[in-house]
């Protein structure tokens, strides 16, 4: 399990900062990759990280700005908020999964485009 550990750490850092870059693409990535043996494993945190990877993919809809990318969007992003509540004390990387979900938190805030969805 400590390499397991050792990746999703690896990954939420370097997920953390893609996002800062603005590079979702890139984040929802790194996630995908470390998220693929946790899912085959049924680990508790599998679908913590697939909404964190959705999270960033709802972004990525957006600055591609694409036909019905709001739409699209929005409909990744509930992703995120139905697995976001799997974020409790005492999971393991707590802190890393708390900063991935206030990023993606504040992102939505701060996205004008979310301001005209519902």
């Amino acid at each position: 399990m400590q390499n397991k550990d050792h990746n999703i750490q690896k990954a939420l850092k370097e997920y953390l900062t893609l996002l800062e870059q603005e590079q979702y693409f890139d984040a929802h990535e790194v996630l995908e990759e470390a998220w693929h043996p946790l899912r085959k494993a049924n680990h508790p945190l599998k679908n913590l990280v697939k909404g964190l990877i959705n999270g960033a993919v709802s972004f990525e809809h957006i600055k591609r700005d694409r036909v019905d990318a709001q739409r699209k969007a929005a409909t990744v992003y509930k992703s995120f908020e139905k697995h976001k509540h799997l974020l409790v004390e005492g999971i393991e990387e707590y802190e890393l999964f708390k900063k991935a979900c206030k990023k993606i938190e504040h992102l939505h805030q701060t996205n004008k485009t979310y301001e005209s969805l519902p």
